[in-house]
């Protein structure tokens, strides 16, 4: 807020000296490439951050939308196989069926015979390796939806420290156009790092809910699997 107070008390200053000074207009790569070495450098791994964020978003996306695909009648089948002692064909099945809740449903099947407790730790295990295969690399969201404000932050500080050296080394004579310039275009690399972190953030929470989603079909499949064993014969 004091960054604010203090932009706008000069904004005023500067039209109380020229009242008819014409209204300067700035585009945004301009304004990107005006905060010196250190502004751009700034800039410049923002956009590196933004690119991964991207990148890592849109390819859990279709890997996650992949792993949702479910057929209804896949426990249908597995169920009338096993009913009918058919356990090769059923792991035929789910050899053929590329997805989570089939390598967990193969994995139990490949446990029938053992008591039942074995047979769920074998499906906690692949179900927790599924979960990890899920979530590869999403907490590089969130490490960049943290990380990204606050590089932001670190370009605007050490724009005003150079600002104010600026002013101090002009023992308090210097340009209140030139100082104003100066500190709003600090300013920018908060805003660039405000919406690479606001990207990667709901980037984030977005795969969170559909990795959710997955999650509670493959433990819904392997009640499914478990009660079909605890079926009397």
């Amino acid at each position: 807020m004091t960054y604010l107070f203090m932009l706008a008390a000069i904004a005023q200053e500067t039209k109380d000296i020229d009242p008819e000074a014409e209204e300067k207009t700035l585009s945004i790569i301009d304004l990107l490439l005006s905060g010196g070495t250190g502004g751009v450098v700034i800039i410049g791994i923002l956009f590196v951050l933004l690119f991964v964020a991207v990148y890592i978003y849109f390819e859990r996306l279709f890997a996650i939308k992949a792993a949702s695909k479910y057929d209804e009648s896949f426990m249908h089948q597995i169920k009338d196989n096993v009913a009918s002692g058919k356990i090769e064909a059923a792991k035929i099945l789910c050899a053929q069926t590329n997805n989570p809740v089939s390598r967990l449903t193969e994995k139990g099947i490949s446990r029938i015979g053992n008591p039942l407790e074995d047979i769920n730790t074998a499906i906690e295990n692949a179900g927790k390796l599924e979960v990890y295969k899920l979530e590869k690399n999403v907490s590089i969201l969130a490490t960049v939806a943290g990380a990204a404000p606050m590089i932001g932050f670190l370009g605007t500080v050490i724009g005003m420290i150079l600002a104010f050296h600026n002013l101090a080394s002009s023992s308090g004579s210097a340009d209140m156009g030139s100082l104003a310039e100066g500190i709003y275009t600090a300013m920018t690399t908060t805003v660039a790092g405000l919406v690479v972190g606001i990207v990667a953030y709901i980037g984030y929470n977005h795969l969170v809910v559909r990795t959710d989603k997955v999650v509670h079909q493959m433990e819904a499949t392997a009640v499914d699997f478990l009660d079909l064993l605890n079926e009397p014969a």
